[in-house]
């Protein structure tokens, strides 16, 4: 990936849509459309890219897509205008969503953990902005659980992140997901456990995050 004075406005989303594609065909457009399933109503999707998931959504949802680049915002709106629900692209952070308490009935989130800067004030936002007993889908890539792969992950965690928008190869997702108060309900891994569907549900009742630290 270039800098900003050698890559045009745009080029490294449509670099990463080109890479992507082959994974979308033989995967991850499956298992995006399975969670996808599950997202009613008013759906967030945070982390929305190039818009890889919008096509997913069935026609009855209010999509909201929050992405924080730019580049891949423009990309993600043109794919809104061929997505079956209607879909509008917002920029912004997932640490700080300029949403209402209780605005979602879903929350959706495909590969942007990895890069979230604070996972634990996203997900108590997430919580906040869900209803309660409200949907978190999430389809992401996981600290592995079993050795050597798990230390191997941890070993070359800041040279990838150095190289790869700061992902993070090492982001134990599911257990901040449970930290954070959810209740998860299915987790479904895939590639050795290194890439996860999981669904949960946002706590019923007061809907406060909790105090982390």
């Amino acid at each position: 990936m270039g800098n900003a004075n050698t890559t045009p406005p745009g080029g490294h989303a449509a670099v990463y849509d080109a890479l992507m594609w082959p994974f979308e065909r033989a995967a991850l457009g499956a298992w995006r459309r399975r969670l996808a399933a599950h997202a009613r109503g008013r759906v967030l999707e945070v982390g929305a890219g190039t818009g890889s998931q919008l096509r997913w959504y069935p026609a009855g949802a209010a999509v909201t897509a929050l992405e924080p680049d730019p580049g891949m915002a423009a990309r993600a709106r043109r794919a809104a205008a061929r997505a079956a629900a209607p879909v509008t692209v917002v920029e912004g952070v997932a640490e700080r969503l300029p949403f209402a308490a209780a605005s979602f009935d879903a929350v959706f989130a495909s590969f942007s953990f990895c890069t979230v800067a604070d996972p634990a004030a996203a997900l108590g936002e997430l919580r906040r902005v869900l209803t309660p007993g409200g949907r978190l889908l999430m389809l992401e890539h996981v600290h592995l659980s079993w050795q050597p792969g798990r230390r191997l992950q941890s070993w070359a965690a800041p040279a990838w992140a150095a190289v790869a928008g700061g992902c993070r190869l090492d982001r134990d997702t599911g257990r901040f997901v449970r930290e954070a108060g959810f209740l998860v309900l299915r987790e479904r891994p895939h590639v050795f456990g290194w890439i996860v569907e999981l669904e949960a549900s946002s706590p019923v009742g007061l809907q406060r995050p909790p105090v982390s630290g």
